[in-house]
């Protein structure tokens, strides 16, 4: 049996490429702890190479290698497969590497040093969206719920109770983020980072908007799920939880 044909066999192949062996290695504990089934590259060559071989559902690629840089392999991958997600890891925080690297195809970013939940969160976004013949996957992740709080990523339909609730796009993204970890406060940049991928705190008062209508739809009547940290940013619980 070939590479190709063993690697087919696994539900979801994600490629890895960076030329830190430990940071590869720590990714690729993190991917089989999913039950994904891994594979790395150290250089670009290598990359394109194990693409072909592996046909991976997500690829995960730094931007600095050794031969070719990380927009010059998306370019190749994005070629013979036009479908492939793929996620960015770059130490370069300037929106114009950012924007250069969307505008090259790549479907998220991700900015060294960052913790290795949230690469894995953006993966899971992109295999998720992706659907990539993920039955299982989508079963298990296209719908959240946190007590009566229903979300479907699939129908973009919201209920609390029996009640359906209309959302915006971005009310809706910045719903599904926060029920994506419930407990955990998220900070304004944080948010800004994640829903509207922008790293810049000088949004004004945009995620507050956001906040204050999601409130107005979500918790208006109701026990409060949303809720403010004072002074350090926003999170969601069931109505049941404690204190954060």
């Amino acid at each position: 049996m070939s590479h190709r044909e063993a690697a087919q066999g696994s539900a979801v192949r994600v490629l890895i490429v960076d030329d830190e062996p430990e940071l590869s290695e720590v990714l690729a504990v993190a991917v089989a702890e999913e039950g994904w089934q891994p594979f790395t590259a150290s250089n670009g060559h290598g990359a394109v190479q194990a693409a072909r071989e592996c046909d991976p559902h997500a690829v995960v690629l730094d931007w600095m290698l050794p031969d070719l840089d990380g927009l010059r392999v998306l370019r190749r991958l994005r070629y013979e497969n036009a479908e492939l997600p793929v996620l960015m890891l770059t130490a370069r925080d300037a929106l114009a590497h950012r924007l250069e690297g969307l505008s090259a195809g790549a479907d998220d970013y991700v900015t060294k040093p960052f913790s290795l939940e949230e690469v894995m969160l953006r993966l899971r976004g992109l295999l998720r969206r992706s659907g990539a013949g993920i039955a299982e996957a989508a079963a298990d992740e296209s719908v959240r719920r946190l007590g009566d709080l229903v979300l479907s990523e699939r129908s973009r339909e919201v209920t609390r109770g029996d009640t359906p609730v209309t959302l915006t796009a971005k009310e809706f993204d910045l719903l599904w983020f926060l029920m994506g970890s419930p407990r955990q406060v998220f900070s304004k940049a944080q948010l800004l980072e994640h829903v509207w991928n922008s790293s810049f705190d000088g949004e004004g008062n945009l995620v507050e908007v956001y906040i204050y209508s999601l409130r107005s739809k979500i918790d208006k009547g109701r026990a409060p799920m949303i809720h403010t940290v004072r002074g350090v940013g926003y999170v969601i619980r069931g109505v049941d939880d404690g204190p954060c």
